[in-house]
């Protein structure tokens, strides 16, 4: 790289490109933002292009790259059991839990916890 190239690229104003390019990933990290980082790159688009930006999918996704911008996957929690696979057990109790004596009436529950490590069931 030659001296006087260096001083002339260093004293340069920025190009409309770059100065548009700045504004859009302004833009970008706003909504990605606002949305509480969910959104990802289709998402994105449609919002700026709602606002008047005239840009493609592609472009956003390679500047959210660029940012390190990675929307979250929000899970669904998916419940253990399914009705309707298996014939539900009997109820002998008639869901009603109050004893006599001790050691008549047994019922339990099982319940599931999320950490870390993966879900462990009480």
């Amino acid at each position: 790289m030659s001296e006087s190239w260096f001083y002339k690229h260093r004293t340069r104003r920025p190009t409309r490109r770059e100065v548009r390019r700045r504004q859009l990933a302004e833009a970008v990290r706003e909504e990605f933002i606002d949305s509480g980082g969910t959104y990802g790159s289709p998402k994105i688009w449609i919002q700026l292009v709602r606002q008047g930006w005239r840009v493609s999918v592609n472009t956003i996704a390679k500047l959210m790259a660029e940012l390190g911008l990675v929307a979250r996957k929000v899970s669904h929690r998916r419940g253990l059991t399914r009705p309707g696979r298996r014939p539900a057990a009997p109820d002998f109790v008639n869901r009603d839990f109050t004893a006599e004596a001790p050691d008549l009436v047994w019922c339990g529950d099982m319940t599931e916890i999320e950490t870390g490590e993966g879900k462990v069931y009480l």
